[in-house]
């Protein structure tokens, strides 16, 4: 079962411990934000859960109790919200989508964005996913043939981007096959901006712009023209080409834009089509190379996943229908894993939206809360041998107990989890099915020297990989 530090005593947010730190400044100038996920799980095992951190007179709940987390969740969006620095910040940039948006406005965003990327609406796009996964396994066997090393995060983005762009707005840009001047060089740069700006003691760049800035500005201007593009390329096609229903996610939200009382506007619109590049670029290209880590680094692992691989795709180098890939549980099963141990969300931000008492702690409204995720997935009191990697501990009739599902939150949980998981699921099952079945990998330098960077998301430093064909049997 998942531990909990709940007590039946009630304690004040000060009488918790915590690390020292200086009149006024409190623990600000201790937080390297890069690192900022290690320095909090390093304060978990040397002060306990939960703990106190002050940012100037600012009283911070941090916490990696698993159960505490699931409790937060199930309770938004009416008890508790992202910390609102969040929605400040994307709101100035126009992205305040489904992900960041709170209260009203989040609810029919909410309604359209799940709509469209439910698990069932999946057939009719599958052709294109399947061809942009068979466009990566061309550039990779280009690479394999040619001895090369291919940086895996760089060109998981790429696919993300195409496959993102192909289902939510009816176009392939084919990044995957361009070297340089496409849009995720200029994506690359919000998050980490994002995550500086969320944690920054005071918004300084209202006022001075630094170098990073305003090259941040420039990324924003040419990110809002290619959305702009895209809109009104839809509107033409909706008005030239009409269809009795929407094709695609974009269409979709300029319909029941202009539906009357929608409660969507042109700037949800624009928001959410930045929400969907931004999540669809980063979260699942991470996932995915975080996964290569562990494969490349484990023959026995890579050599069952080839026989899995295998007995689903036949002679083909990438699964041929959605029936299939539903049988590719195995490869999905290898994520949820490596996440365990890298896990691209390892902290949630949240904050009450009343007085309430968390883990027998009384915090007022407003209270930063920081959740600190990979702990309770590292605990053998949740996860049996938690120490080594078992992708069979996800798959059904494991067998392998302790295994608690509620202390893995990568997606979320309660009502504002990921409407995007199924999607990143498949993606996931097809690029690891056709790595799998087609080449042998292994780690171009030493797994030591490889980064875990913090920047909204937890990606790594560098992925460089050398693939080796695989024998036809």
């Amino acid at each position: 079962m998942i531990t909990s530090t709940a007590s039946a005593l009630t304690r004040p947010l000060d009488a918790l411990p915590g690390p020292r730190g200086l009149p006024l400044l409190g623990n600000i100038h201790q937080l390297d934000l890069p690192r900022l996920h290690r320095v909090l799980e390093d304060w978990c095992a040397e002060h306990g859960s939960p703990f106190m951190l002050r940012f100037g007179r600012t009283k911070v709940f941090v916490c990696s109790d698993a159960e505490v987390l699931q409790q937060a969740l199930r309770e938004r969006p009416e008890g508790y919200r992202r910390v609102r620095s969040i929605e400040s910040v994307l709101s100035e940039i126009g992205a305040n989508g489904v992900f960041s948006a709170e209260g009203e406005p989040w609810r029919p965003q909410r309604k359209l964005i799940m709509q469209a990327l439910n698990a069932t609406h999946f057939r009719g796009f599958f052709p294109t996913l399947q061809a942009i996964t068979a466009r990566l396994h061309g550039r990779w066997s280009g690479a394999a043939g040619r001895g090369e090393t291919v940086e895996m995060t760089a060109d998981l983005v790429r696919f993300t981007v195409d496959v993102t762009t192909a289902l939510a707005f009816g176009e392939d840009p084919n990044t995957l096959e361009q070297d340089g001047g496409v849009i995720q060089d200029h994506l690359a740069l919000v998050f980490p901006t994002i995550f500086s700006r969320i944690n920054a003691p005071f918004p300084y760049w209202r006022t001075i712009r630094l170098p990073r800035d305003r090259r941040f500005d420039r990324a924003m201007r040419a990110i809002d023209a290619h959305v702009q593009t895209l809109i009104e390329r839809a509107r033409r096609r909706m008005r030239d080409e009409p269809s009795p229903a929407p094709r695609n996610l974009l269409e979709a939200m300029l319909a029941a834009r202009d539906e009357p009382g929608s409660g969507l506007d042109d700037a949800a619109v624009r928001a959410n089509v930045l929400t969907l590049l931004l999540a669809g670029e980063d979260t699942t290209a991470h996932t995915l190379a975080w996964t290569i880590f562990f494969l490349a680094q484990d023959a026995a692992v890579q050599a069952r996943l080839h026989g899995a691989a295998g007995e689903v795709l036949g002679e083909a180098a990438v699964c041929r229908d959605l029936e299939s890939v539903r049988r590719l549980d195995v490869f999905e099963a290898a994520a949820h894993e490596a996440t365990r141990f890298k896990p691209i969300v390892p902290l949630i931000f949240l904050e009450p939206l009343a007085d309430v008492r968390l883990a027998g702690v009384e915090l007022p409204a407003g209270t930063p809360l920081f959740f600190v995720l990979r702990p309770a997935m590292l605990d053998e009191r949740n996860f049996a041998d938690a120490a080594s990697f078992r992708p069979e501990r996800w798959a059904a009739g494991h067998g392998v107990q302790p295994h608690d599902t509620r202390a893995y939150a990568q997606f979320g949980a309660g009502p504002r989890v990921c409407p995007g998981r199924h999607l990143a699921g498949v993606e996931i099952r097809l690029v690891l099915s056709m790595l799998a079945k087609n080449f042998e990998m292994r780690l171009a330098i030493d797994p030591g020297s490889i980064r875990e960077v913090m920047a909204f998301t937890m990606m790594p430093s560098a992925m460089p990989v050398r693939l080796a064909p695989r024998a036809a049997p």
